[in-house]
């Protein structure tokens, strides 16, 4: 029975976690050894939530697959060549402690998987961060979860392998799903967005992982394959959204069964704590990685700040490892406590890195490739700036640009995007806004407004704060959905706009009333 003392104990130690700065992960690890202590055992349905948890973490995984992006060298070639450095690295450390401490039972083999398992960054660390700071639509933001999709692709095949399960010739029924998507798709559009989407997706992970057992396939795989096959339809995105926190939710079993297994020896913690301190060297390999992949110098220090951490998926990985006797039993425990380490060392690195940047900027650019250097466009004689090129931007730019023609720029994050509306014949380039290396580039005391259209009204808040700060005295104008939003735009001077009253003319419009205020020679533009 899954006992209420059970629900409070992780409640409670998650909210305290979260209550200091840190993801309730770590709540929830510390949550399983105090349940121990009390002698409380992990009973049948804890395990079947931890494989359920499980499943849907990989089928959410497949659902958010963008094989172009992951094909982008800085993201396959950043995170490949990381792995075997740092797994290296950490095998060689391993290898050294148990020198040291002879009274660590460990093979070669084993080394080596927990170096493995080690190489990861977390998933959950690394959204949270961005979700709490509005810049899920960074290109930072981007660039890691990139690295993280590709790293979570990656233990797959090490779970699969670990399985040692030989497919049956009844898995080529497997291939029937690529021909029946369309009819999946179908029934997607017929279940909405609410709570038939996400029972959809529970029958979608939970059935086809348990067709993949029957086969000789890894459950887990199978569920994977079919979130991949799905990838793309946006739906699909809708249905990985719904099953967030119920996954979260179900991943809690695992969590808690891991600390209930009961603490590991004295050197396995003195082993745990320095193997978690170790995630803060992690950047220093990932910043030349992805500098040298020409990504921007500021994009490399946010992204890999973020990942200066281990994962829970590492911990997956060693309870497959456990189950078919590769490493002990108390590693399990070793490494739930190396990532609590690698989390309390992780949080103050990744609060720190956009003040880092700030003082280290002109040193940090001398890391910038040439290549990178020549793909910037021109974003010369600019008065009108419009940031987030989604329906109400492109609305906005539309209604703005009979008016201002090519002193109009709009900026969108999303390459694809960008891609559009250049065919579209407008003025659009593929930058971030939160980056004021953009701004630097842009001859901010000649442009007259900036109207912020960006996803949500954090990212708006970041961007406005940002500009203020590097000396933009020009007019800002933001889009904002709720009261609350509106009257803390106007406590920071910036002239809102209820998107609710009006689309994407009522803000051109309005700003445009803006503009005549400060500048009534505005109205007839000189040729």
């Amino acid at each position: 029975m899954f006992e209420p003392f059970i629900i409070l104990v992780a409640l409670l130690c998650g909210m305290a976690s979260r209550a200091v700065g840190f993801p309730a992960l770590i709540g929830y690890l510390a949550a399983g050894f105090v349940l121990h202590e009390f002698s409380v055992s992990s009973g049948p349905l804890l395990t079947v939530l931890a494989n359920t948890g499980i499943t849907l973490l990989l089928f959410t995984i497949g659902l958010k697959l963008d094989p172009k992006s992951l094909l982008e060298s800085k993201v396959w070639g950043s995170t490949l060549i990381h792995m075997v450095v740092t797994q290296a690295v950490v095998f060689i450390l391993l290898i050294g402690l148990i020198a040291l401490l002879p009274s660590i039972d460990l093979s070669m083999g084993g080394a080596a998987i927990i170096a493995f398992a080690l190489t990861f960054s977390s998933t959950v660390f690394v959204i949270q961060t961005m979700q709490e700071r509005g810049e899920t639509q960074s290109k930072h933001a981007t660039l890691a979860v990139g690295v993280l999709i590709v790293q979570d692709l990656i233990a797959v095949g090490f779970l699969a392998i670990a399985a040692d399960k030989v497919p049956t010739w009844y898995a080529l029924g497997a291939l029937l799903i690529i021909p029946l998507r369309p009819l999946i798709l179908r029934i997607l559009s017929i279940a909405g967005y609410g709570e038939l989407l996400t029972l959809l997706g529970l029958a979608l992970a939970i059935g086809c992982a348990q067709l993949s057992e029957m086969v000789g396939i890894k459950g887990d795989l199978g569920a994977l394959i079919v979130g991949a096959i799905l990838a793309g339809h946006p739906k699909s995105k809708a249905m990985a959204a719904n099953l967030v926190q119920l996954k979260d939710l179900f991943l809690i079993g695992f969590f808690l069964s891991i600390g209930l297994s009961g603490w590991p020896s004295t050197p396995l913690v003195i082993i745990a704590i320095c193997l978690g301190s170790l995630a803060c060297v992690k950047p220093l390999l990932y910043f030349p990685l992805m500098t040298r992949f020409h990504t921007s110098p500021r994009t490399a220090v946010l992204a890999s700040s973020v990942l200066a951490n281990h994962s829970e998926f590492g911990l997956i990985v060693i309870s497959v490892a456990v189950a078919v006797n590769w490493v002990d039993a108390e590693w399990s425990a070793a490494l739930s406590i190396a990532v609590a380490i690698s989390f309390l060392v992780a949080a103050p690195i990744t609060k720190a890195s956009h003040e880092f940047y700030r003082k280290h900027r002109s040193k940090l650019l001398s890391f910038q490739s040439p290549t990178l250097i020549d793909s910037y466009e021109p974003t010369d004689e600019v008065r009108v700036i419009v940031l987030g090129m989604g329906r109400v931007g492109t609305g906005a730019y539309e209604s703005l640009a009979p008016q201002w023609g090519t002193w109009l720029l709009g900026v969108e994050s999303i390459e694809a995007k960008v891609a559009h509306h250049v065919t579209e014949q407008r003025r659009v380039v593929w930058a971030d806004a939160s980056d004021p290396d953009f701004w630097f580039r842009l001859t901010l005391k000649e442009v007259q407004l900036i109207m912020l259209a960006l996803t949500n009204h954090r990212e708006n808040m970041l961007v406005a704060e940002l500009l203020r700060s590097i000396g933009f005295r020009g007019r800002l104008a933001a889009v904002v959905r709720h009261e609350d939003h509106l009257q803390e735009m106007h406590a920071v001077g910036i002239s809102a706009f209820n998107l609710y009253a009006q689309a994407g003319s009522g803000f051109a419009a309005h700003a445009s009333e803006l503009l005549a205020a400060d500048h009534p020679q505005a109205s007839a533009r000189t040729e």
